[in-house]
């Protein structure tokens, strides 16, 4: 064990708990702080490249890693993006960008929290919940954390993976802007019903689609059915970790333009009330893809803003970073966000064992993650933004 460092993660998404992971099988101490009170929620489905299946395979044990794989979705037909129009007619396709993928068993899209419940497995004694982080401070080379109720913890490097709206990025470098992109999101997933599955359009066999009408409206959607049941998966391949059950489903975000909220609050509206609204948004478009957002469970519906962050200029290195979301969150579009969080995870996690400089890290982080911010706001330009 390396009793020399003791790194502080803030935040418990798919980047902290990775990076817990590789700290913990390099075998440097670690804690992780979680304002939330368990696994966040945090949505559906995430697009796997090789960056990020790579990355886990770095940070993971063989058996967790071998979890994940077997979790994941079923190999597309084509692992790119297919782009649409309204009508059902494919007018173009995005390759991922990063490294080719596995030709076998290729990396394609998991369920959020299953990846969750797999990071979290082996250091939950680690991971502490119900932990808000109200700043930090220096006392001579350590670095503090203080929490809302007055304890604090302290280690040689605290390490923000706190999200967009990371408290540890805001005191870091406060003049990084929250750029907004999208006002009136809805996530949500309809089941795959036997009924919905007959009608989805062949392009449903690719690892994501995207749509957007004359109006701006836009829907960026993908099948769900992992190569194994989850929960079977779990008791053949790692008995310790309990997994929910995630049945077969279509996961959905559908932008809107201008809703008629009438006398709701968006982010307060009753579910049945905000399907209505995806429903009016597509009711001239192909009778499957109206199909599918019929069969939305309106229980599912959560309402979102899109957000990204502008690209970070070179910050003097100390004893605090940051990763993922929190340094460079991009809008959902081809699938970048997780997938640059876990790389983070792996890159800091290799920096910190082979004593690598930190400054390094952070240089190849911005390397990498600057070009996609600013090819998002690049693509984002010609939509008003």
């Amino acid at each position: 064990m390396n009793h020399d460092q003791h790194v502080l993660i803030v935040g418990a998404g798919v980047g902290g708990l990775c990076l817990a992971q590789g700290l913990r099988r390099v075998g440097i101490p670690c804690s992780v702080y979680e304002r939330s009170p368990e696994i966040a929620w945090g949505g559906y489905i995430l697009h796997m490249s090789a960056d990020g299946g790579s990355a886990l395979r770095r940070c993971l044990p063989e058996h967790l890693y071998h979890l994940y794989r077997a979790t994941s979705r079923r190999s597309p037909r084509r692992d790119l993006v297919a782009v649409l129009d309204h009508r059902g007619h494919e007018v173009a396709t995005i390759a991922h960008l990063g490294p080719a993928n596995d030709p076998v068993l290729p990396h394609t899209s998991v369920h959020r929290r299953t990846l969750c419940q797999i990071l979290l497995s082996g250091v939950e004694d680690i991971v502490h919940f119900d932990h808000e982080v109200t700043g930090y401070r220096h006392d001579d080379d350590e670095v503090v954390v203080d929490f809302a109720g007055g304890d604090s913890a302290r280690g040689t490097l605290l390490v923000g993976a706190d999200g967009i709206n990371s408290v540890v990025r805001r005191q870091l470098l406060p003049g990084i802007a929250v750029i907004p992109l999208v006002e009136h999101a809805l996530l949500t997933q309809a089941p795959l019903t036997r009924e919905l599955a007959d009608s989805l359009l062949p392009a449903f066999d690719d690892s994501f689609i995207m749509i957007r009408d004359p109006r701006g409206t836009h829907l960026a959607t993908g099948l769900f059915q992992p190569r194994e049941v989850v929960a079977k998966a779990a008791v053949d391949l790692a008995g310790e970790v309990a997994l929910d059950p995630v049945d077969d489903y279509v996961a959905v975000s559908l932008e809107l333009v201008d809703p008629e909220l009438g006398p709701h609050d968006f982010f307060g509206a009753p579910k049945e009330f905000l399907h209505s609204l995806m429903r009016d948004a597509v009711v001239d478009w192909h009778p499957a893809l109206r199909l599918l957002i019929d069969g939305v469970a309106p229980a599912t519906i959560v309402p979102r803003t899109i957000r990204m962050l502008s690209p970070a200029g070179v910050w003097p290195t100390g004893n605090v970073t940051l990763l993922g979301d929190a340094i460079h969150a991009m809008p959902p579009m081809y699938g970048h966000g997780a997938n640059s969080a876990l790389y983070d995870a792996a890159e800091l996690t290799t920096a910190l064992a082979t004593g690598k400089p930190l400054a390094r890290y952070e240089d190849e982080m911005r390397a990498r993650t600057v070009p996609l911010l600013e090819r998002a706001m690049a693509s984002l330009a010609p939509h008003g933004v």
